[in-house]
């Protein structure tokens, strides 16, 4: 709503009035659309104080750790829903109804298996590839699989692709592990729930079939709901850059894993566990401590601390509590590098100079740490952060095309040269 108005006073020429929008909650935003009519426009590096669309979808306020999914606390969902509620909220704006979800949930199920063919395509890549290089080629390659759901401007198409893409990601998943570790890749069982058959399809061989851990498939649940969604971040608004040039939802999905991939975003709970490595003992913690206190040393202490919460990240608490009870599960007591994680947090929430900067253990830190007690490889950490974001890009992409949007078009600030000729002679 545009009830207030802002001023906008350039030396030397009339003011220009813009409109100020009010949300449903959090700050006021001055519309600067209208700057283009007055050949000017804002310069924002990193967009820090720009918004690039409207969305009903996700809320954060970084200042009092709150992150609500369609109105819902992420405290709640954590620990009264599950992983494919929380989808179906996401993609449709309002819980469902008993039959609804049960409806969804065999939707979901009867979609896990991938193109049979497509397990060929696997065949092209080195073996030692990075489970990210191959997930971001994969899912590129759907649209060559499922084009009969492409056209984007018809909705029963793009909820087809939805529940593909949330259906086959772990099967994609799990398949990147298993050619990695040259082992038979595992078919999707439909008597299984989400998480349960995430783990059957990464840790079961034909030849032995195991029962998953209740408290393990729990914990993986939890960890899809904390990472399902997180608003405006690189990974989903390059989704929806690429979403707004009209490319098929699978090029869009592909683009936001390539975006995630990144250590600065979703490589984090990855860099987390190579800094334990770098420390290595933990009669090394005082000395990398100390170096994570000088300002002038470039070592970094990750998974500490978190670019939107400047109080606790909400879903750092409820990811804490899931690690003792993974660790208690598997009873690992005797691991050095969780044991100098421990060390680390305990560190973080009793020493000064990190409690005053608010550098708490961040939902990254921890998620690493289950993620190594289930057995999951660090090159994994990041594939599994693609699969739960997979229905919060998907989200805002039906979100954008359901109703009017612009294909984006950043301007920049030009610095180079002004128009020169070349030289009439360059021999």
């Amino acid at each position: 709503m545009a009830d207030k108005k802002a001023q906008l006073i350039i030396e030397g020429n009339a003011p220009v009035e813009l409109p100020v929008l009010t949300g449903t909650v959090g700050p006021d935003v001055i519309d600067v659309r209208s700057l283009t009519a007055t050949g000017r426009f804002t310069f924002d590096p990193g967009f820090m104080s720009t918004a690039s669309c409207e969305s009903k979808i996700t809320y954060i306020d970084g200042d009092q750790g709150i992150l609500l999914h369609r109105g819902y606390p992420i405290e709640q969902l954590a620990e009264q829903s599950d992983y494919l509620e929380t989808c179906y909220l996401l993609l449709n704006g309002e819980l469902p109804s008993k039959e609804e979800k049960a409806k969804f949930v065999s939707t979901i199920k009867n979609h896990t298996m991938v193109h049979e063919q497509l397990k060929t395509f696997f065949n092209g890549f080195r073996r030692d590839a990075h489970p990210m290089a191959i997930m971001c080629g994969v899912v590129g390659a759907l649209s060559a699989f499922y084009h009969d759901s492409l056209d984007i401007n018809n909705p029963q198409h793009r909820e087809v692709s939805a529940m593909r893409l949330v259906a086959k990601m772990p099967t994609i998943a799990a398949m990147t592990y298993k050619y990695s570790m040259g082992q038979p890749m595992m078919y999707p069982r439909n008597d299984l729930n989400y998480a349960e058959n995430f783990l059957h399809m990464m840790f079961n061989t034909p030849c032995e079939i195991k029962p998953i851990s209740p408290v393990l498939a729990k914990a993986m649940d939890k960890i899809f709901i904390l990472h399902a969604d997180h608003e405006q971040n690189a990974s989903t608004s390059t989704v929806r850059l690429a979403g707004s040039s009209g490319a098929n939802p699978f090029a869009c999905i592909a683009a936001g894993i390539a975006a995630l991939w990144g250590p600065a975003h979703g490589g984090a709970n990855e860099a987390v566990l190579a800094m334990l490595d770098e420390i290595g003992d933990v009669s090394n913690i005082d000395k990398f401590i100390a170096k994570a206190k000088d300002k002038n040393d470039p070592f970094k202490l990750m998974g500490f601390g978190h670019r939107v919460y400047k109080n606790r990240d909400p879903r750092a608490t409820v990811m804490k509590q899931t690690c003792d009870e993974v660790l208690g599960e598997l009873g690992i007591t005797n691991d050095p590098q969780l044991e100098l994680a421990m060390r680390l947090e305990e560190i973080a929430l009793t020493d000064p100079y990190f409690k005053e900067r608010n550098l708490y253990p961040n939902v990254d830190f921890y998620s690493g740490i289950i993620l190594k007690a289930i057995g999951i490889p660090t090159s994994m950490f990041t594939v599994i952060f693609a699969l739960a974001r997979t229905v919060g890009w998907i989200s805002h992409w039906k979100e954008m095309l359901s109703g009017p949007y612009k294909i984006g078009r950043p301007r920049q600030l030009y610095t180079g040269y002004e128009q020169r000729d070349l030289p009439t002679n360059r021999d």
